[in-house]
């Protein structure tokens, strides 16, 4: 498994992600989370751009997708039902996905960001999820985030929140 930063060659493939993401949410009774167009093809393009985006591959191709960003996230300002544990610094995942041919996709990101973070002096990590995404929600309590809360998207939809010290 290799992580690495995508290329604008590489936007058909993340896309593909996505749409097999967004059809196993839809499979497994979270058909809200992502709809039919999230994250659409100039969010994805964004995220290249500012080179916040990464892939998962092995030798058969891409499989996975996720942003890291290495700074606070307006998105986790408001926390309601809960709270942060401190106010650390911290990293985040974001917008991660698999097309479901490889396992190991919320591990590997986790451990790749886990390490980032070490790098530049931070021991603390945060993601949300949809309540409706089981398979999120299992990746994230079996990688050892705690539950904090619910925070609010952009769109104001809640997301159940965690975070991962250490």
């Amino acid at each position: 498994m290799n992580i690495r930063r995508p290329t604008y060659d590489d936007l058909p493939e993340i896309l593909r992600v996505y749409a097999a993401a967004r059809q196993t949410m839809r499979e497994n009774g979270n058909p809200t989370q992502w709809r039919d167009y999230w994250p659409p093809e100039d969010v994805v393009r964004e995220d290249i751009e500012t080179g916040l985006n990464y892939v998962i591959e092995d030798e058969t191709g891409i499989h996975g997708v996720f942003v890291m960003l290495m700074e606070s996230d307006p998105m986790y300002d408001v926390i309601v039902d809960g709270a942060w544990p401190n106010d650390y610094p911290y990293a985040t995942i974001h917008r991660i996905a698999s097309d479901g041919q490889m396992r190991g996709i919320f591990s590997a990101a986790v451990q790749f960001v886990r390490e980032q973070a070490t790098q530049a002096g931070i021991h603390e990590m945060r993601v949300d999820t949809h309540a409706n995404n089981s398979i999120m929600l299992h990746s994230i309590e079996k990688a050892g985030f705690v539950r904090c809360g619910t925070v609010f998207n952009f769109d104001d939809t809640p997301r159940t929140a965690f975070q991962l010290s250490w």
